[in-house]
């Protein structure tokens, strides 16, 4: 059997219908019974409610031993897609406990039970940083940690090293690093966080629009490259996910025309970013508001980050999806 952490968001809810269609016997975990409702959406999305009851639900918590000793009963395989995603610096510790204390009581309990295979969904965001001499991030860049990395990019990083030590103590593993994961625009009506706010921006007619860039890939390519990795003989290696390295102004462009709405007209250079997050954090610290736009994700808009996919289309021959027409087709 397998276990899915993380069932009741995006990638996880997609992994589940994958792994059903393909005929795994699948128990996926979850902390609010309500939430369980998302994943039956996205099933329901594709024309596929009937395969939803296949799935044995179990309520359990990463952070909750006891409740994850019942989880791991009969299991084989992990995919551990549960993550808590913020670039707010008011929750680091949450990102902290959640990322790395979470994924060390996965391998923990993956160890123990004699898990085959545990599959981690990391993000670009725990990639190294580049050199000057260097064009692409790769698998092997080396992490630098005297340069200034997000909570949430160190909390990844901080939870690899924890799937990295399971390897020491004999778990076969497999980690992803995906890029911006994009699901389908009718995911608005699902889910409300990650790519689909960007959709939901474009629509309301987002003003702004930067020249950074970074690696995208679809939703889709995800989940079925982490299922031929598991089902392959290749372990103990990460791979980077991106289908393209894409600016950020052709993402919302293609959104936008996609969506039928006006396009982004106004180039938000870098000196505009750095003006606007220190606005957000002065109107979110005198209203006591989350934050919208911090340091981290205001450089993030305009750098220009490259990253290479050669190592999984070398190791499976992946061909991915072309992450434009995916947005146009989506809206089907």
């Amino acid at each position: 059997m397998v276990l899915v952490t993380g069932g009741t968001g995006l990638v996880g809810s997609h992994l589940l219908l994958h792994l059903i269609e393909n005929g795994e016997n699948v128990r996926a975990i979850y902390r609010n019974q309500d939430n369980i409702q998302k994943t039956k959406s996205v099933f329901e999305l594709y024309k596929k409610g009937d395969l939803f009851e296949k799935i044995n639900w179990l309520e359990a918590d990463i952070l909750d031993v006891p409740s994850l000793e019942v989880a791991f009963i009969d299991i084989d395989y992990v995919y551990h897609c549960a993550a808590f995603i913020s670039f707010d610096p008011k929750d680091e510790e949450s990102l902290r406990k959640t990322n790395i204390e979470g994924t060390a009581n996965m391998v923990n309990f993956s160890i123990a039970k004699g898990i085959k295979k545990f599959c981690y969904v990391s993000s670009i965001a725990a990639l190294g940083d580049i050199a000057p001499h260097e064009t692409y991030i790769t698998e092997e860049t080396d992490w630098n940690p005297e340069k200034p990395h997000s909570d949430y990019a160190i909390s990844k990083y901080g939870a690899e090293m924890e799937v990295w030590r399971a390897l020491q103590e004999g778990l076969d593993i497999i980690i992803i690093n995906p890029g911006v994961i994009l699901g389908p625009i009718a995911a608005t009506k699902i889910f409300d966080e990650g790519s689909v706010e960007l959709y939901r921006k474009v629509a309301n007619g987002l003003s702004f629009y930067t020249l950074g860039s970074t690696g995208f890939i679809t939703v889709d390519d995800v989940v079925r490259i982490s299922h031929e990795l598991m089902k392959n003989d290749i372990k103990n290696e990460r791979f980077t996910l991106i289908a393209d390295n894409i600016v950020f102004q052709d993402i919302l462009n293609t959104i936008a025309d996609t969506l039928k709405v006006k396009r982004p007209a106004k180039h938000a250079k870098p000196l505009f970013m750095n003006f606007l997050w220190m606005a957000d954090l002065v109107f979110s610290t005198l209203f006591f508001q989350k934050r919208h736009l911090t340091k981290a994700t205001a450089k993030a808009s305009y750098s220009k980050n490259l990253y290479a996919n050669e190592k999984i289309k070398t190791a499976l021959g992946t061909v991915f999806l072309d992450v434009h027409q995916y947005i146009k087709e989506s809206l089907k």
